[in-house]
């Protein structure tokens, strides 16, 4: 029924501008959309009257008609719609599937429901750029998303949760509660952090350093930029060439920006013989990686061409892998446990034979090898997952963590990957307990994704009410009247000597809009300073929720202000 309510959007596009080109207009979740090349730019005032064209040509219950012909009829039929005709050249049988609806004829493979009358209740949600199959190099075309469902009600609840995810958009709190820019002169994808999104930053670190040194993990340091021979030694170039940003040669040396860290971990690994006793070797950096994302694909800070990685390469043994791997699996549960996130998929991600030397490492039995040794490390610990081939990293099988957002979306959040492919490649070694060289088996892991994209998950994940370890500002004291603001700046001197992060509201504004404002922010705690308080050093506490708490000695709210935070409650 979403295929057909796409062909039925374009045919209402066709009656308004007949001069209309069309692209591609497939069935989405929970809905559909069709691009088009039209002949001025559409604006939202534009989907109410496609939307009534669209009913009309439901209301007429025209039959879904589908013919098969030839590929000559074809290009005839398509004489005036290049994108069509450019689909036909890449169809390799000598026959194709047309479908016609009223006066609009569509090359389509199908299927459809019987007629336009079948298509139940719909509304068109958006208009967007879009480059034609997703080339920045080619036209941009005018991508309009509808979505669709078989019943009024439903649409109506799928409509409440779309206005519910425009609130917790994380571009939008990003921007409202100053987290986080972008800027034309800076470039798209390549976000700017503002203090509060700092603040934000140094806790996310704090906390993985915590975890990470509690687990045996040992910190490193690499630069941004390496020479072109270390990404063509690990096996990267060949496969991330079209991602990374091009190459800068200086003195007759072609050098590029990492966008990954693995190859400076293994040249630290090499950078001395290591013995079995060495291992694990967990090393472990925040480091600053940067990918050509095509501009059609860049997100907010969820899809960014700069971004800050939590990684960490293991060196191990074949005999200490299982451990090693599933030992990654439960620091991710652990930081979900402090996030609040519950709903979560493991996905083991495998290769496909058609891709060997291509896609993949050319290596048919160390695949099957290492995702077996993926599963049997899963099954072993009782740990669910669900299989989808062809989609593991060049280099080996991996488990990717999807989650899915307040807002509905779904993305992967973490990662865990096996390589038995780049200790080859660059040639890395330990000697075992017998004194032979061995090669170490690696694995690549990524429990709090990057920055950016962990922070505009819990953007939506928390609405931008974040927990008090978390919010950027943690207090706002608020002075009842300016006579109040001295004894204020004293509260705030001693909140902050206890490394909490407070700001003071001295606008000369009423109370009550300070109050507003502190909530409009999140600020998860207010304090208002009147005379009393002035008086005996207390403090009034509102939450965020707007709940009263007791007045209280400063000491006392700081010591259990203090607690909340280190417990990260």
């Amino acid at each position: 029924m979403r295929h057909s309510a796409s062909h039925v959007m374009a045919g209402a596009i066709l009656s308004m501008f007949p001069g209309a080109r069309f692209g591609i207009g497939p069935a989405i979740e929970d809905g559909f959309y069709y691009d088009f090349d039209l002949p001025r730019p559409l604006t939202p005032e534009d989907l109410p009257v496609i939307e009534a064209n669209m009913k009309e040509i439901v209301g007429a219950d025209l039959p879904f008609e589908r013919r098969e012909i030839g590929k000559s009829e074809a290009k005839q039929v398509f004489a005036s719609q290049p994108y069509k005709l450019e689909l036909l050249e890449e169809i390799p049988d000598d026959k194709v599937g047309v479908y016609r609806q009223g006066g609009f004829v569509d090359l389509c493979r199908g299927p459809h429901v019987g007629s336009t009358g079948d298509v139940k209740a719909f509304k068109l949600t958006s208009i967007a750029g879009a480059y034609w199959r997703g080339d920045e190099h080619n036209a941009m075309l005018q991508r309009i998303y509808g979505v669709a469902f078989n019943s009024q009600k439903e649409l109506d609840e799928h409509l409440a949760q779309l206005e519910e995810a425009k609130k917790r958009d994380h571009r939008k709190l990003g921007k409202e509660l100053e987290i986080f820019i972008f800027d034309d002169l800076v470039g798209p994808g390549l976000p700017l952090w503002l203090p509060r999104g700092g603040a934000m930053i140094e806790e996310i670190e704090k906390l993985a350093k915590e975890m990470e040194f509690k687990h045996g993990y040992v910190r490193v340091r690499t630069p941004h930029i390496s020479k072109e021979d270390l990404f063509k030694q690990s096996g990267h170039l060949p496969y991330y060439a079209e991602s990374m940003y091009p190459p800068m040669e200086l003195e007759g040396v072609r050098y590029y920006l990492k966008p990954m860290n693995c190859p400076m971990h293994h040249r630290i690994f090499a950078s001395k013989m290591r013995s079995y006793r060495d291992l694990p070797l967990r090393l472990a950096e925040y480091g600053a990686c940067y990918r050509y994302e095509k501009s059609g694909e860049l997100f907010g800070v969820m899809r960014t061409r700069s971004m800050i990685m939590n990684d960490s390469h293991i060196y191990c043994t074949e005999g200490q892998f299982e451990q090693e791997f599933t030992g990654v699996i439960f620091l991710y549960l652990e930081y979900f446990k402090i996030f609040g996130i519950k709903e979560y998929i493991m996905r083991l991600s495998t290769h496909h034979p058609s891709g060997l030397g291509k896609k993949y490492v050319d290596n048919q039995s160390l695949w099957l090898k290492t995702e077996d040794m993926v599963r049997k490390a899963m099954n072993d610990n009782n740990i669910p997952f669900h299989e989808v081939a062809d989609e593991a990293a060049f280099y080996g099988p991996k488990i990717d963590v999807q989650i899915k957002s307040a807002v509905g979306r779904e993305f992967t959040l973490a990662t865990n990957q096996v390589d038995f492919a780049q200790s080859i490649n660059c040639d890395l070694k330990f000697i075992n307990k017998d004194g032979q060289e061995e090669r170490p088996l690696i694995i690549h892991r990524a429990p709090l994704s990057t920055h950016e994209r962990l922070i505009g998950f819990l953007l939506e994940h928390y609405a931008g009410a974040f927990p008090a370890w978390l919010a950027p500002v943690q207090v706002k004291i608020i002075p009842v009247s300016d006579r109040h603001n001295e004894h204020a700046t004293k509260v705030a001197v001693a909140l902050k000597g206890h490394a909490i992060r407070a700001e003071v509201d001295d606008r000369s504004e009423r109370m009550n809009q300070k109050i507003r404002q502190a909530q409009l922010e999140k600020v998860p705690y207010m304090v208002v300073i009147g005379d009393k308080e002035t008086a005996d050093n207390s403090v009034s506490v509102r939450r965020r929720s707007g709940e009263q708490l007791p007045a209280q000695p400063l000491a006392a709210f700081i010591d259990g202000l203090t607690e909340e935070i280190s417990n990260r409650r």
